[in-house]
């Protein structure tokens, strides 16, 4: 039977109804439940699924209502339910990876950012497929097979983050964990036409920092309002961090009740930052929609360029890095890792740690170059989210059967705009403010904003949200 839930009901209104008893965790479990059962089977968005434990979990959040003198006493997504990324641990439960060499023991602990999602009083869904280790912008792979986008299942639904986007795209979850170190929350949000903010390095802490700070945990949600209050939650100081900030003294959820000021200098880069990648023009023609909104609304444009270094060397800088992302991962059988990953496995081998040293310390040149123009340019700077449009099913093979690493390079269309940020660690999201005419895909665009500048990234957001509201957008499957 199905729910009378809507199940695109943004996250905090959930919470809210849940909060007056309008509608029972265990109601609302059982509507996303039947949708996994339902839109799975085509989308492939979830590797792991324990809805045994998620029933008792909505069936323990139903009696804490009952329970609660105030809904005051509640936390803020009681009862929601909220599936995680099969990058990091959840107790009790297995974390692939993506990887058929993953061991398969189920983890003893949960990372913090589970624990602070649970703690907030969602109650977890499951996990969501991911490109082996993340080192892809796409699930494609020998372990968790392939995931399809909701708009067009023939068609990725980007990544890493693969399956939190096709499952928030198609309703099978109002809102999922993502992680991001290359661009995989921001490009599975534009693919499926999502809201996904990346953080700035540091402000959320996981177990350990991720691929030296290029890496970090969010959200992908379908509105500015739930990013902002899942940042609440996930923004809290973590004392036993290598490097974390204090809890921001102000809400993010308050930061959208304060009016975007005006007279800010906004920026755009629409050309690829690598040469000879082409910029699809309904990516452009995004961004063209957000510079002349805000020019209407009493912001400055400005033409000043982003001072980016050589491509090469920003290449070669994000590459030292990144041919590390599968360290310290446990693996039970390695000869079944894939073989993109093996090659940067070997990269990575040959290369000593003293060059790997100058190469982190090469990388934060670069940054501190690229932020201190952008601090002296902009208050925000606007690009396409992506060059192209979500890829077809398995286009990234070309060329791979006689190198490996043509999966990374095929990929560069998906991640050219996206990386440079996790370089620089800037707050950057993005929105899906355009559709393709032709293909009727979902077409998204990036906002960076300064450092620790979330407060300014979510304002400008929900300006754009309210002038071109998306919300009643919905996929063919789902």
């Amino acid at each position: 039977m199905r729910s009378p839930i809507d199940p695109f009901t943004p996250a905090v209104e959930l919470a809210a109804a849940i909060r007056r008893k309008e509608v029972s965790p265990v109601e609302v479990a059982d509507c996303f439940l039947e949708r996994m059962d339902r839109l799975d089977p085509r989308l492939n968005a979830f590797c792991h699924r324990a809805d045994d434990e998620v029933r008792k979990a909505a069936a323990a959040a139903a009696d804490a209502v009952a329970r609660a003198t105030s809904a005051a006493d509640l936390p803020p997504f009681h009862g929601v339910p909220l599936p995680v990324k099969d990058l990091v641990d959840v107790a009790g439960w297995p974390t692939t990876h993506g990887s058929a060499g993953a061991a398969p023991e189920p983890a003893r602990v949960s990372d913090p950012v589970v624990r602070r999602f649970v703690d907030a009083g969602f109650v977890l869904l499951g996990k969501t497929t991911t490109s082996e280790f993340g080192s892809l912008p796409f699930t494609e792979s020998d372990a968790l097979g392939i995931s399809r986008n909701p708009w067009d299942p023939d068609r990725t639904p980007g990544g890493s983050s693969s399956g939190a986007g096709a499952a928030v795209a198609a309703g099978m979850a109002p809102l999922a964990h993502a992680e991001d170190g290359g661009g995989s929350i921001r490009i599975p949000a534009s693919c499926n036409g999502l809201v996904g903010l990346k953080p700035t390095r540091g402000l959320v802490t996981n177990a350990t920092v991720e691929v030296e700070g290029l890496g970090t945990s969010g959200v992908l949600t379908r509105s500015v309002a739930d990013t902002a209050a899942a940042l609440d939650v996930l923004a809290r100081h973590d004392p036993a961090a290598w490097w974390s900030p204090p809890t921001p003294r102000t809400s993010f959820a308050a930061a959208l009740e304060t009016d975007l000021p005006t007279g800010l200098r906004i920026g755009a880069l629409t050309d690829s930052p690598i040469d000879g990648v082409a910029v699809h023009p309904a990516c452009t023609a995004a961004v063209d929609i957000a510079l002349r909104t805000l020019e209407s609304a009493g912001q400055h444009l400005v033409d000043t360029p982003l001072p980016l270094p050589p491509a090469d060397e920003l290449v070669a800088a994000f590459t030292t890095l990144w041919n590390v992302g599968g360290a310290g991962i446990a693996l039970a059988e390695p000869d079944r890792v894939e073989a993109h990953n093996l090659a940067l496995r070997a990269a990575a081998r040959a290369i000593d740690s003293w060059t790997y040293a100058e190469g982190v310390r090469k990388t934060q040149q670069l940054s501190r170059r690229i932020v201190e123009g952008f601090l002296a340019g902009f208050d925000l700077l606007i690009t396409p989210t992506m060059a192209c449009l979500p890829p077809l099913v398995g286009a990234w093979r070309a060329g791979t059967e006689d190198d490996p690493l043509r999966a990374l390079l095929n990929s560069y269309p998906m991640g050219v705009f996206t990386s440079v940020f996790n370089v620089t660690g800037q707050p950057a999201i993005s929105l899906p403010l355009h559709h393709d005419d032709g293909t009727g895909l979902p077409v998204g665009i990036q906002i960076v904003a300064a450092p620790w500048r979330e407060d300014l990234l979510l304002q400008v957001s929900r300006t754009l949200e309210l002038a071109h509201p998306w919300s009643d957008r919905r996929p063919p499957v789902g």
